[in-house]
This record gives structure tokens, C-alpha cells and sequence, in this order.
């Protein structure tokens, strides 16, 4: 058993569960796993099954729970799936993370066509895998000749559908195909079109238009695909519109916050990294914003200083929450931050959220992002 957890700020390795049993009950196994500090707030795990070249073994999954041990944020999720999904098909479930207060993304199932001359006589001699990326991170390798849907075969070409359940890509990018054997074969691929199941349009589209020889002296190719260009329908370029119309609406609607950033006064504290803040409200949370390009100043959070600026947003309620850190860049980037005060002057508010410790890779727990929750003060 492999799990892949992604966060805001990247992905882990794959953490395999071998040797990794803490605490085992009956049909319950409980595993102690570390995690790189530097993923940022968790939103998606991909679980899945190593090689099944020697075994036949299914693993029936009913219930999954993952608690932080620090701040006791606990996720839970009801799954009873069994991998793989079919005889030889897919290893991999994807789910996202749905913490309080914040919206989780959706499972989408994802249409993708591959459109070629010759790969349903080869499919049985040839192993093939795609890994589709998009702004929310990627799918893993999955398997494309395990369950082939809508076969279409002319003279000169073919084409086969194949469905990927994944947590939602946002907008998508790129394909890495990987194509392998165990035997000299010759597999040709002219393109990929790639959409949501549910959805029409827009349709992503792939050129590719290669040859792939895979023989003994080279068993395994791997090849990154952009997208080549996008198929939007009429009612997409007409939902544009309308969010192009509702965008402008909204900044009309902006809601301003001027927030004051205080830096201890212990000595190193002030810190030459980027330094990024998030406002999570009750409704909605902010974008990211970075600190330091919003300052007139060319040398902030230095000690003992305090630095104020302005952001506008949309309206994401009352504050409950803020993330802010910075990226560990440039010398001596630790940061003791001591608190921020943020004002909302729409809901005649100042929130303070007290920190007094070190962000750096090099103090206390390493840590150079954290959550803070705030104190109301009167306005």
C-alpha cells in the first residue's frame, strides 16, 4: 500500500506502508507516517498498490482517518473501494481532503482519447501510462490499456476512450505518457484529447504524433506532452463572458483590510524571504498574497519593526484564521515573527493573532508557514 499526499505548497514522495505498522486491530491497521513541513495544508491523497506482477491480492478499503498529531485536525472519509478496481486495472484511488470552515475540491472523471494506428494490435505486448497535470497537481502514472472504452477503427487509424477518476486538475497543461515492453514492438501515437466526462467542452488536445520503438536496448520511453491548443463550445466562450462581466462586479465589491506585520525584537529576526499571508473567513478565503511586493519599503520585517499595508479582497465573512509564512530564500531567512493585527474597517473589527515564535528551518520545529487564530479587539 503506497499513499501520495499534495498539498498547497507541492506533493510528498510516495510513502509506502510496509514497515510501517504502528498499532494493528482486527481489520484496522494504524500507521505513524512523517510528512515534510514544507507541504503546506494538506487537500488530496492518492492511494494506491504497488506492482501486482506476482500476486493477484485485492484490498478492500472501507474506512480512512488521518489526524494530525500536532494540531489534533483529524480527516475522515468512508471509501469501500476495492484495488485494484478491476481485474489488472487501476491501482489508484484519488480523494480530497475536506478540512472545517474550507472547501474541499471535487472527484471528477476525466475522458481521455487516444487516437492512433496500430496500438489495438500491440496492446497485449506493450504497457502504457499517462500522467495528466494540471494548476491542482497531477494523477499519478495510471494505466491506459487496462479497460479501453469506445473502440473506433478505420483503415488508417483508430481511437479508444479511457476514464480516469481523479480528484479535480484544475486547468490542464500537460501529459507525460510512459510507454514500456518486454518485447521489440513499435507503437504509434498521433494525439490525445482529454476533457471532463460530464462536460462537453472544453476539450484539451495533445499532439503527438510519434513513433515509439521500444525494443531491448531501450525498453522504456517517456515523453512530456503540452497541450497543443484547447476546443471551447459556444456556451464555454459565453460562460467566459459572464465571469469576465461577474469579475468586474465583484471588484466593485472588494472588501479592504489594512494589516500591520510585527517583527520581534530578539536578534536575527527579521528575515529577507519572501513572506506570503492567506485570510480565511467564514465564507471564503482570500488569494495569496506576497507581503513583500505590496510594501513602498524596499527592506522590511526587519527587528524590532513593524510593517503595515493594504490588501483588497472579496468578501469572505469574518476572520477566522490566517496562514502566513515565506519560502526559506536568501541568507538567514529565519523570521521571529511576534503578531498581526489586521483591521476590517467594513465590519468596524481588529483581529489580533499572536505567533511569538521562529519560522525557520533551523528552530524550534522547522516550520517556516503556520495557522494563527485571532484575538477580537475594539475597534
Amino acid at each position: 500500500l503506497v499513499m501520495v499526499f499534495y498539498g498547497s505548497n507541492g506533493k510528498s514522495n510516495p510513502v509506502s506502508m510496509e514497515n510501517k505498522v504502528e498499532h494493528q486491530a482486527k481489520n484496522q491497521i494504524t500507521y505513524d507516517i512523517h510528512l515534510p513541513s514544507d507541504l503546506g495544508m494538506l487537500y488530496k491523497v492518492r492511494l494506491g498498490l504497488q506492482s501486482l506482477e506476482n500476486s493477484i491480492s485485492q484490498l478492500s478499503l472501507r474506512h480512512f482517518k488521518m489526524q494530525n498529531t500536532s494540531t489534533l485536525d483529524t480527516f475522515s472519509l468512508t471509501i469501500n473501494k476495492t484495488l485494484p478496481l478491476s481485474l489488472n486495472g487501476d491501482r489508484w484511488i484519488e480523494f480530497p481532503v475536506e478540512w472545517p470552515l474550507k472547501e474541499a475540491l471535487s472527484v471528477v472523471t476525466y475522458h481521455l482519447t487516444v487516437f492512433s494506428s496500430n496500438i489495438l494490435s500491440e496492446r497485449n505486448l506493450v504497457h502504457m501510462t499517462a500522467c495528466i497535470y494540471g494548476t491542482h497537481g497531477d494523477t499519478g502514472d495510471r494505466s491506459l490499456l487496462w479497460s479501453l472504452e469506445n473502440v473506433q477503427q478505420g483503415e488508417n487509424n483508430e481511437s479508444f476512450l479511457v476514464t480516469v477518476d481523479a480528484v479535480e486538475l484544475g486547468e490542464l497543461d500537460k501529459v507525460v505518457l510512459l510507454i514500456s515492453s518486454k518485447t521489440d514492438c513499435k507503437v504509434d501515437i498521433k494525439k490525445l484529447h482529454l476533457k471532463e466526462a460530464v462536460k462537453e467542452h472544453p476539450i484539451y488536445v495533445f499532439e503527438v504524433n510519434e513513433a515509439f520503438s521500444v525494443n531491448a536496448n531501450k525498453p522504456e520511453i517517456e515523453r512530456e506532452i503540452p497541450v497543443s491548443f484547447i476546443m471551447r463550445g459556444d456556451k464555454q466562450k459565453n460562460d467566459i463572458d459572464n465571469n469576465l462581466h461577474e469579475e468586474r462586479s465583484q471588484t466593485r465589491n472588494l472588501t479592504e483590510y489594512t494589516i500591520k506585520v510585527y517583527t520581534g525584537d530578539q536578534r536575527g529576526a527579521g528575515t529577507d524571504a519572501n513572506v506570503h499571508i492567506i485570510l480565511f473567513g467564514n465564507e471564503d478565503k482570500s488569494e495569496v498574497f506576497q507581503i513583500s511586493q505590496l510594501l513602498e519599503h524596499q527592506d522590511p520585517f526587519e527587528r524590532g519593526k513593524v510593517d503595515t499595508f493594504k490588501i483588497k479582497t472579496k468578501n469572505i465573512g469574518s476572520l477566522h484564521s490566517i496562514e502566513i509564512g515565506h519560502d526559506g530564500k536568501g541568507f538567514a531567512s529565519g523570521w521571529f515573527l511576534e503578531k498581526v493585527e489586521i483591521t476590517d474597517a467594513s465590519r468596524n473589527s481588529v483581529y489580533c493573532f499572536k505567533c511569538n515564535r521562529w519560522l525557520a528551518e533551523d528552530e524550534g520545529d522547522g516550520r517556516t508557514v503556520v495557522l494563527l487564530y485571532p484575538e477580537l479587539l475594539d475597534f
